[in-house]
């Protein structure tokens, strides 16, 4: 039973001993997970980190392979140094004493990222997964007039969809920073609407910027920002901005010229989903089942995109 003294998300995970939070769209999304990683932690819970990545995984050693299609990824691990934000994360958490390990998966299909969570879940023995956003591409449901980048989120949304065993949950942190590329934030506040209807919002919860959770994410970002100078989270520093106190047309960096930016408090607030009600919403995801690879998800997508009518633009009227 939820009630207002405990938000639904931490509810929903207060019997799981040993959770994984993964970044479900790629890039830099799993540190959008830190926060609540950090609660989670102090709470006495057991917690690993992985992410879908788009990191040159092809230069690990062959021990760093746990199964194929998933890496442990540590400070040492050979890759790119200009760009690997999961060995990036792996350093700054050797720095926190925290397991300097975070689990990589490379842009596969759904069938083959299913397999490779099920290895991780059994592995690591995890009692719930927690799929992060950073945005909120994972909310969209495929009839929306833009979807920003969905092919890695909605891949590892199905992946983690068909798992058996686990508690299963969806948080996104970043509301409005998809604007960047085209979304439609009214349409999702419909679709948290109707989720609510179907019984599976598990509502929305700030991090309180004076927080340990939240001085711990801005450390890591900042420290990702220094190790990453070429190609610094777009997201991730909306939200960091938001979580400082900033308000506007707030740049980080040269990577957002041009573009007007709406940096608020809504960036630095958890919605969060029960992930199977959330699937079941999402008009094409059982044909994702059988795709092997990124370009097989996208063509998927695709041919949804031409097949289902979309909703009209409309603007937030306030």
């Amino acid at each position: 039973m939820f009630t207002l003294a405990e938000p639904p998300l931490f509810t929903r995970l207060r019997p799981a001993r040993r959770v994984l939070i993964a970044g479900a769209g790629g890039g830099f999304d799993v540190y959008a997970g830190l926060p609540l990683a950090f609660a989670l932690h102090a709470q006495g819970k057991e917690v690993h980190l992985a992410n879908l990545a788009f990191s040159d995984l092809n230069r690990l050693d062959l021990d760093d392979w746990i199964a194929p299609d998933v890496a442990r990824v540590r400070p040492g691990s050979a890759g790119d140094e200009g760009y690997f934000p999961e060995r990036t994360l792996a350093r700054w958490l050797e720095t926190r004493r925290w397991p300097p390990v975070v689990h990589a998966f490379p842009r596969v299909g759904a069938g083959p990222l299913r397999a490779a969570y099920e290895a991780l879940v059994a592995r690591l023995a995890v009692d719930a997964v927690v799929l992060v956003d950073g945005g909120t591409d994972i909310l969209l449901r495929g009839d929306e007039s833009g979807l920003g980048t969905p092919e890695e989120d909605m891949a590892s949304l199905a992946a983690v969809a068909a798992l058996e065993g686990v508690d299963r949950l969806v948080v996104s942190l970043g509301f409005g920073t998809d604007a960047f590329h085209g979304v439609c934030h009214a349409h999702v506040l419909e679709n948290l609407a109707a989720l609510d209807r179907d019984g599976g919002y598990l509502g929305a919860l700030s991090i309180p910027s004076a927080s340990p959770e939240a001085a711990a994410y801005l450390d890591a970002v900042a420290h990702a920002n220094r190790a990453t100078p070429d190609r610094p989270s777009i997201v991730q520093g909306q939200i960091a901005a938001a979580l400082r106190g900033e308000f506007g047309d707030v740049h980080g960096s040269s990577r957002t010229a041009g573009s007007e930016l709406f940096v608020n408090p809504l960036m630095g607030v958890y919605f969060a989903a029960d992930l199977v009600t959330l699937a079941a919403g999402v008009g094409y995801l059982g044909e994702l089942a059988g795709t092997s690879t990124a370009v097989d998800v996208a063509l998927v997508i695709e041919a949804h995109r031409d097949r289902a009518g979309r909703r009209p633009w409309r603007a937030i009227p306030h």
